[in-house]
């Protein structure tokens, strides 16, 4: 037979065994570079009346041929201009307010808009992970690559762009470090020096290590001059003149320190009707501080000046009577306890904070205004006074007590941000409020010690009412992230007395639900040493952060050491809550799946069975935990193997599921679309995909287009018309849901990825088997660097990368993959995990292909065995070795072996899978070509023509693999003698292949080659 003409064996049912559509994998699509010149971060507005202080010409002078400037605190006597190693610089009383920001944030403003730098980079350094953070963001900005889940390699890569390179662009950056208070924690995280780049530090530290060969700038309280004219220009907006006695004595008093120079004067402005002058402030401030001094501890924190703290009191004293009267106290309260560098808006608005407000309101406020609500309103109002009830009940307040308005409460803000206390910039609404952390601590330090908890589990009520179930907005999410970590930084045990507040676990299922799962695992590392610390090992609050501990671990790649995690845990709860308990059935699902995941999948499906006795004991057959573990047996029945039994109790469940629950139940609709993706396993990839077009109808409707899982729903969708043979209808699918998936859930979600995934694999099905590959590689390089070599999505793209490798034509580069690929497998996953076993399938067949027949039939021979040990006689696994057997016996030249292997295949496959699933069409078809290989080409072209019967009822006509059967049924009819007829019917599948496939698929080019050699042998035989 003519090379290219015969119809090959089908050596593998699964051509991308641990690739196949519907499998996660990692990573992100790239996002363009932005355009110069470009600022990430945002710098804190201009102050009014800004000082040119010398500090600024000194800073540009430093600055000006690139290098590095550090804006200290000089101490009383020091004065700007002396260099890091003059020994001038030291702390001035009050470490916080002397205006660092504001001279950082000038300076950068003028770059930008004076065209003197490209790239502005505003950090704020509070943290380490602020400045990874940043890093990572401008990352994705300006190099194109998407932020990760450890932002530390993204940081990596940002500070790498920075470095001057020959072949790239001259870039003028500018990185601003704002408030860097740990400089040890900078280490590895310093941008490189450049000759056009400059680095600005802010910090109240002046460590050594920090100077070492940076130019210290040292800033201090405004001078004399500077702080008169701050208050001459700031009063006399109000129309108040005064003499400059008034105004050096006033700043003298304030010790010229910015901040509290900018209060007083908005203090004196706001009463200036009422006669107030600097001097009759004076006279107050003076009183304040006699009142604080009795009620202040005997040691201020962080060297607090009592002058500065009475003028925080003043202010916030008069910012009480602003209107709406007496709501701006408690709101500064609050905001004591969350991020100085941002706090949403939506938390300081929310019931939590608003319920808060109207019990701790001023006595002696304006009565309430009441307004008629319409009838459509009531139901909502009835909904927000049971919220406000709750919130104070557990507060410990009367629920009867006045509400307040949502817009009550954001002139609550206006009236602090009106008196300085706060920054208020509503279109910025996840960092919509900023407080300078010195506020922030004179707040706290008037607080009794018992204001505090309820204070701080207030802002906890607050954030996690703000928390949206669908994290669509990203900045949002990290600004909660962030104030979650302030929150507990500053309320000690509050937060886990008497127990554990809720928003600190939906702080780390926020890193997990983004897939930042390195991130979460960390955190729930440290929540696990808080809460064993605060409540100790056996409290439930403790065993629920092991639990999450050991999920995050395993979605970060560890299974099997999440499985072992979990069983310790396991044995903790049936120790302290008993085998009843249902944290302790919970536990025990965790395990079955874990355990599943590690492997085993019959394992689980076992455990699942054991779990579903005990809960249907406990608690009962409608119970919402039992359904759940239904759902999960069901899942693990097919995993192990068994499709159709899997998509049955799918159907039993679904019924029971409408019974209890109704139709747009969210437990309703998961089962659906489980039940739809096993009738697509089991070999319906009609139905399934009819099934999941009437899903999404009903995703859309009940959830919105913008639900992740009516994103799931419509990449299921994708990947059933891709089974069903329309690769080119799934690709376009694909790339559409791309495009939203990577608008909702960002470039970094592991759904994301899982579509970029898919597109390469269609590709490669489409005939680009080398652009599939290179789309590969670039998604491998990407999970190397964020998730590392062993994560077991990472060992699944590097199977696909060799998989397209071979399927280019390198067979014997896609073996040395696979071999390679195998040791790592068997490093981490052990001999018996079913990828392994797969990647053992792969690396016989390309052995195989490679020249080694005899060899890859010995090694699928041993692998039978070691899959019949592990998986059973019935898994789908078995059939596809026992298919890849047969294959290499024919090659090997036993055909008549062969043969009787793929008829007693044919036997197993019928009895487990029916006559309609495509496994089964494959053997016949092996079937058939053996036959016509033995020389019975007539019988070989009967049993093809009954098999096409088969397809086109099941499959279609369009389906590649009912092409490729017209294509075998050609070439055994023109074996058998009727060249002519060969040449009429592959003319016609020619045309077919073409509206199809396309001109590239191997399928047009095999038939295109088939119809070439039949017709050249009727031009030999002289037939026209």
């Amino acid at each position: 037979m003519p090379a290219g003409t015969t119809p090959a064996i089908s050596a593998s049912n699964d051509s991308i065994a641990a690739g196949e559509i519907g499998q996660v994998n990692q990573y992100a699509a790239p996002r363009p570079p932005a355009r110069w010149p470009h600022q990430v971060g945002t710098p804190p507005p201009a102050a009014a009346y800004f000082q040119h202080r010398a500090e600024i010409t000194e800073l540009a002078e430093a600055l000006a041929g690139g290098g590095a400037a550090v804006l200290g605190q000089a101490a009383p006597s020091a004065r700007a201009g002396l260099s890091a190693t003059s020994g001038a610089a030291g702390v001035v009383a009050g470490l916080g307010g002397v205006g660092k920001s504001q001279l950082a944030a000038h300076y950068a403003r003028s770059a930008m808009e004076d065209g003197e730098v490209d790239v502005l980079v505003w950090v704020t350094a509070a943290t380490k992970a602020a400045v990874v953070g940043t890093y990572a963001d401008a990352a994705a900005q300006l190099i194109g690559s998407a932020a990760p889940e450890d932002p530390e390699l993204a940081a990596e890569a940002f500070l790498a762009w920075l470095a001057p390179k020959a072949i790239q662009p001259r870039c003028r950056w500018l990185i601003v470090l704002d408030d860097l208070a740990d400089p040890t924690a900078m280490r590895g995280l310093w941008p490189p020096p450049s000759p056009t780049g400059r680095t600005l530090v802010t910090t109240r530290r002046q460590d050594p290590a920090l100077l070492a060969g940076r130019h210290l700038i040292t800033v201090g309280v405004f001078s004399p001059g500077e702080s008169r004219a701050y208050l001459a220009g700031v009063l006399d907006r109000y129309g108040l003149a005064q003499s400059l006695e008034e105004l050096d004595a006033l700043a003298g008093d304030l010790g010229h320190l910015p901040l509290a120079l900018a209060q007083a004067a908005a203090y004196i402005g706001e009463l200036a009707d009422t006669g107030m002058t600097p001097t009759a402030y004076r006279r107050l401030l003076a009183d304040r501080t006699t009142a604080l001094r009795d009620t202040a501890p005997s040691v201020l924190p962080d060297e607090q000046s009592l002058t500065v703290a009475a003028t925080w009191s003043l202010s916030i004293e008069h910012a009480d009577t602003l209107r709406p009267a007496g709501l701006a106290r408690p709101m500064l309260n609050l905001a004591a306890f969350l991020d100085p560098n941002g706090i949403p808006g939506t938390v300081l608005t929310s019931i939590p904070a608003r319920v808060h407000l109207a019990h701790h309101r001023t006595a002696d406020r304006p009565s309430e205004v009441h307004t008629a609500i319409s009838a459509d309103q009531a139901p909502a109002l009835v909904k927000r006074r049971g919220l406000i009830a709750r919130f104070a009940r557990r507060a410990g307040t009367n629920p009867a007590a006045p509400s307040v308005t949502d817009q009550e409460a954001r002139a609550a803000l206006s009236a602090l941000r009106r008196l300085s206390l706060i920054e208020h910039t509503p279109n910025a609404p996840a960092t919509a409020v900023r407080i300078h952390q010195l506020v922030q601590r004179a707040v706290r330090d008037t607080l009794d010690p018992e204001q505090h908890q309820p204070l701080a589990r207030t802002a906890a009520d607050a954030l996690l009412t703000a928390w949206p179930d669908v994290e669509r907005d990203t900045a949002l999410a990290a600004a909660l992230r962030a104030n979650t970590t302030a929150l507990a930084d500053k309320a000690g045990d509050s937060l886990y007395r008497p127990d554990v507040h809720s928003v600190l676990y939906r702080a780390g299922h926020s890193l997990d639900n983004t897939g930042q799962v390195t991130a979460a695992c960390d955190y729930f590392h440290h929540l696990t040493i808080a809460t064993t610390l605060h409540l100790g090992p056996d409290h439930p609050d403790t065993l629920a952060a092991q639990g999450s501990l050991a999920s995050c671990r395993g979605k970060a790649g560890d299974a099997a050491g999440a499985a072992a995690a979990t069983a310790e845990l396991l044995k903790d709860q049936l120790r302290v809550q008993g085998p009843d308990h249902p944290d302790t059935l919970t536990t025990r699902m965790n395990l079955a799946s874990w355990r599943g995941e590690a492997g085993d999948a019959a394992g689980a499906a076992a455990a699942f069975a054991e779990l579903l006795k005990d809960r249907l004991r406990v608690q009962g057959r409608d119970d919402p935990d039992t359904l759940t573990t239904r759902h999960n047996l069901a899942s693990w029945r097919g995993e192990a193997g068994d499709a159709a039994g899997a998509a049955a109790a799918f159907a039993e469940l679904l019924k029971d599921r409408l019974r209890v629950q109704g139709p747009d139940h969210p437990g309703t609709i998961t089962t659906r679309n489980s039940l739809a993706s096993w009738r697509g396993e089991a070999g319906d990839a009609a139905g399934a995909a009819a099934a999941f077009a009437e899903l999404l109808k009903d995703r859309l409707r009940v959830q919105g287009p913008d639900h992740p899982d009516t994103l799931t729903t419509r990449h299921n969708l994708a990947s059933c018309r891709a089974r069903a043979g329309d690769a080119a209808g799934a690709a376009a699918a694909f790339a559409e849901l791309l495009k939203d998936r990577l608008r909702v859930l960002g470039p970094d979600h592991p759904d994301t990825l899982t579509t970029r995934m898919n597109l390469a694999y269609l590709r490669g099905k489409a005939g680009d088997a080398a652009g599939a590959a290179a789309a590969t590689a670039e998604l491998l390089k990407e999970q190397l660097r964020v998730l590392g070599p062993d994560h077991p999505d990472t060992l699944t793209t590097r199977m696909n990368l060799a998989y397209l490798r071979g399927e280019a034509g390198d067979a014997a580069g896609a073996a040395a993959a696979t071999a390679e690929l195998l040791k790592e497998q068997l490093r981490v996953q052990g001999p018996d995990h079913p990828d392994t076993l797969t990647t053992r399938r792969h690396l016989a067949r390309w052995r195989g292909e490679a020249g080694d027949v005899a060899g890859a039939g010995a090694a699928t021979t041993q692998l039978l065995k070691d899959q019949l040990r592990v998986l059973g006689p019935e898994h789908p696994d078995i059939f596809t070795t026992r298919n890849h057997l047969a294959f290499w016996q024919a090659r090997a030249g036993d055909v008549a072996g062969a043969a009787a292997a793929f008829a007693e295949l044919l036997k197993d496959r019928l009895r487990v899978l029916g006559p309609d699933h495509p496994d089964i069409f494959t053997t016949r078809m092996n079937l058939a070509y053996l036959r016509g290989e033995a020389g019975d080409a007539a019988g070989a072209a009967a049993a093809t023509a009954e098999l096409l019967k088969d397809q086109l009822r099941v499959l279609g006509p369009d389906h590649p693999d009912t092409l490729t059967t017209r294509n075998d049924l050609a070439h055994w009819r023109g074996e058998a003698g009727d060249a002519a007829g060969a040449v009429v019917a592959l003319a016609d599948l020619l045309d077919d292949c073409l509206r199809v496939l396309g001109s590239d698929h191997a399928v047009t080019l095999t038939t295109r080659r088939g119809l070439a050699h039949w017709r050249s042998l009727l031009r030999d035989a002289g037939v026209e």
